[in-house]
């Protein structure tokens, strides 16, 4: 199987490379600067509208991982702006090259998020629950429609909504350890926001599980069965280190320091539910947060040691 991984040195690409490749599957990085001579990467630039289409004939799967980090500086006009062009322009280049392919892949992967569904307080949510409000639901919305040239190509089109990805190597659990491990750690604003989680363990696995499921096609919510409450994620993190959690950021602290990107990132509501990868039979790895930030902390532990 012949898979191309654009986003293949990030958070989720790195380790999904290394699981392909170590699985028997021909891996091709999508990358904006080739080097000479390596016949595994095929060069874009989502920026220019330009990509090597040749090279994409003949592909079994698509995984489009690729993005602005949402995370790494507060959200002006022109950050946001780079947010959205980055998942949509992109997209929509790589949806459109894949449709004029003479032989084009069976499946395209696109990674979305769960800020499709905005905030929804206690709503439980699942696929078929509409797009919410908000910049990030917007920018979903778009992110996923991206994709409608390869669907209407006959390619089988899975928008993967993925929820706060869990691992110790970054993303949000690694800059909440520091503070938590000093004691420093509480609840952000009211604690009542459900925050839907997923190991990047079982991100993999789900990738996994899409690209062998042929009967899976639209989106899939890619998070864990049991979603929790900020307070709920608050306690049981302290818990596995031993920790008090007492601490409190209030709201109004919360966005003094990271302005609208709290709102949307920290206090609002999704309690999503991966209703499609249980129906499809997907076994979770981590079913619950305790277990999950348990396994996390102790390969960590080992790792160190």
């Amino acid at each position: 199987m012949r898979i191309l991984i654009s986003g293949s040195h990030g958070l989720v690409g790195t380790p999904l490379v290394d699981r392909f490749r170590t699985g028997g599957r021909d891996v091709v990085r999508l990358v904006r600067q080739r080097v000479a001579g390596d016949d595994s990467s095929v060069s874009w630039d989502p920026v220019r509208g330009t990509i090597d289409r040749p090279s994409l004939d003949g592909l079994d799967a698509v995984v489009h991982l690729a993005g602005e980090n949402i995370a790494t500086r507060r959200w002006t006009f022109a950050q946001k702006t780079r947010i959205r062009d980055s998942r949509v322009n992109g997209t929509r280049l790589l949806a459109e090259t894949l449709a004029a392919q003479n032989h084009p892949p069976r499946v395209l992967i696109c990674a979305s998020a769960i800020g499709y569904y905005g905030d929804r307080v206690n709503e439980e949510l699942d696929e078929r629950s509409a797009c919410g409000c908000g910049f990030l639901a917007e920018v979903c919305r778009e992110w996923e429609a991206a994709c409608e040239p390869a669907a209407a190509a006959g390619i089988r089109v899975v928008p993967i909504r993925f929820g706060m990805i869990l691992t110790a190597d970054g993303g949000a659990l690694r800059k909440m350890l520091p503070p938590f491990r000093l004691g420093l750690g509480g609840i952000v604003g009211s604690g009542r926001q459900y925050w839907s989680w997923i190991t990047r363990d079982d991100v993999l696995g789900i990738i996994e599980h899409v690209i062998q499921d042929d009967q899976l096609a639209g989106p899939v919510n890619g998070t864990s069965p049991d979603p929790v409450t900020n307070h709920q994620f608050t306690k049981a993190l302290g818990r596995v280190l031993h920790r008090p959690t007492l601490f409190p950021m209030p709201a109004f602290a919360a966005r003094l320091i990271l302005g609208g990107m709290a709102d949307e990132l920290l206090l609002a509501s999704a309690r999503v539910l991966p209703q499609r990868l249980l129906e499809t039979g997907y076994e979770f790895r981590h079913r619950s947060l305790n277990e999950a930030l348990t396994d996390i902390l102790n390969r960590r532990d080992k790792t160190q040691s």
